[in-house]
């Protein structure tokens, strides 16, 4: 079964420094870090302390509110240091990795002879279920959840996403064995987006699937974008989302027994020297990744795409859930009357006094100037023209400023995530931080309506 998903409206970027499609392979890097502010919603309890030896997969700290999911170390090595912010709130977990490495053992299961019941214990008890994040809410999947539906997205669409028909050639043992174990945990449907002209992805030959060509400009890569063309969320309906590295990583659990937090990272944007893919462990050290690949001059490093990352620094941690890292130049200069003058450098949506629209497939190199600060919402019509949801972007903005949650589950929040709202944050001309007030919107939602 094949179905075809075409998308009309939103914006591609284009950006210079897209990774060249070559491997290499970094060394350990001196330090990992586990940092439960990328697992949202979750109340960290430690279970190893400073000090102790773990091995990789190992847990070290449990979600207060549900004791089954566990977070397992990506390496094996000493807990260094615990870092805490305000309240003590747990920050970051250094650990120091061994020279070589030791997996704790898991013991290899084949899916096909597993119960649901027995694949999410297993999921559960190895630390994979992290990897499995729900809608509503976009958060890590309730244990105790049944989905409606899997969906997996191998189209990212977003700039200088990596290019998932090379990341994941020759993997096909792992995908079919994770994507046959989620298969057993859903009454629905395990769903598969791959762009319609890669004919030769990885995952088109897997079985215990649903395949669905995309086609169309960023947000179609989008998890929600296909959501919405396939099994709309309805109000009490829980639908899982897992990434395709991560079906990598929870494949090999099931194959080898080892639960290997490795990524194939594509590393991108104009101050890189040489983008191209890099071979690294969830967690790593930033600078043993851009070590000597980075251009002179001021860059900001971003752990995952400029739309959604989050901005690291060189001593800063790769992200958990992130296959990519960007580095594009600073923005701390100001043009005098610029926005009095003819643009042909920078990507708008308008036609007024700029010209990126006669060039569509041409490449930029942008920085991390706003162009603008922060004033009140203007009624433009331009996040319509990015946005293809059938949700009304302006007045859901507005509800999760003023709380009102009726009108939040009215306009149709059940199936979005921040991400969904990073184009509309890009064109704003109002320089509102839309990704932010949507997840304190979802966050409300999560609180009061369970």
């Amino acid at each position: 079964m094949s179905n075809d998903i075409r998308i009309r409206k939103g914006l591609d970027i284009h950006l210079e420094g897209e990774a060249e499609k070559i491997t290499r392979q970094v060394p350990l890097a001196k330090s990992y870090g586990l940092k439960p502010t990328d697992f949202h919603s979750v109340v960290p309890k430690l279970i190893a302390k400073e000090g102790t030896e773990v091995k990789a997969g190992e847990a070290v700290f449990h979600d207060k509110k549900d004791e089954r999911v566990v977070f397992p170390s990506p390496v094996s090595g000493k807990i260094t240091e615990i870092v805490r912010g305000e309240r003590r709130k747990i920050l970051e977990i250094k650990i120091t990795p061994d020279p070589t490495q030791v997996f704790k053992d898991f013991a290899s299961q084949d899916p096909t002879q597993m119960t649901a019941e027995q694949i999410k214990n297993f999921l559960l008890s190895s630390g994979a279920w992290t990897l499995i994040k729900q809608r509503p809410y976009d958060v890590i999947a309730g244990a105790d959840t049944t989905p409606k539906a899997i969906f997996v997205s191998a189209c990212k669409t977003n700039p200088l996403a990596p290019d998932y028909g090379y990341v994941l050639n020759g993997k096909e043992k792992f995908l079919q064995a994770a994507v046959t174990a989620l298969s057993k945990l859903t009454p629905g449907k395990v769903h598969v987006s791959v762009f319609k002209n890669d004919p030769q992805s990885p995952l088109r030959n897997l079985k215990d699937l649903v395949i669905h060509n995309v086609s169309g400009p960023h947000p179609a890569g989008n998890v929600s974008t296909q959501i919405a063309q396939i099994s709309p969320i309805n109000k009490g309906e829980v639908v899982w989302v897992v990434t395709p590295q991560d079906l990598v990583v929870i494949g090999e659990l099931f194959v080898t027994g080892k639960l290997n937090l490795t990524r194939t990272l594509a590393l991108t944007g104009a101050c890189i020297s040489k983008p191209q893919y890099v071979s690294v462990i969830a967690g790593a050290e930033v600078s043993s990744i851009v070590a000597g690949n980075l251009k002179d001059g001021k860059a900001r490093l971003i752990s995952g795409d400029v739309l959604t990352g989050k901005k690291v620094g060189e001593n800063g941690y790769l992200g958990y859930y992130d296959d990519q890292i960007t580095a594009i130049p600073e923005g701390d200069d100001y043009e005098f009357f610029g926005w009095n003058k003819p643009i042909f450098n920078k990507v708008s949506t308008t036609r007024a006094m700029t010209f990126s629209w006669l060039n569509p497939k041409k490449k930029y190199n942008l920085n991390t100037n706003t162009n603008g600060e922060h004033r009140a919402f203007v009624m433009t019509g331009m996040y319509e023209e990015v946005f293809p949801l059938d949700i009304y972007p302006m007045q859901l903005l507005k509800a999760c400023l003023y709380k009102d949650l009726d009108e939040l589950e009215n306009l149709g929040a059940y199936e979005i995530a921040p991400e969904d709202f990073a184009l509309t944050e890009f064109v704003c001309v109002s320089k509102q931080p839309h990704q932010k007030i949507i997840r304190e919107g979802l966050d409300l939602m999560m609180e009061e309506l369970g």
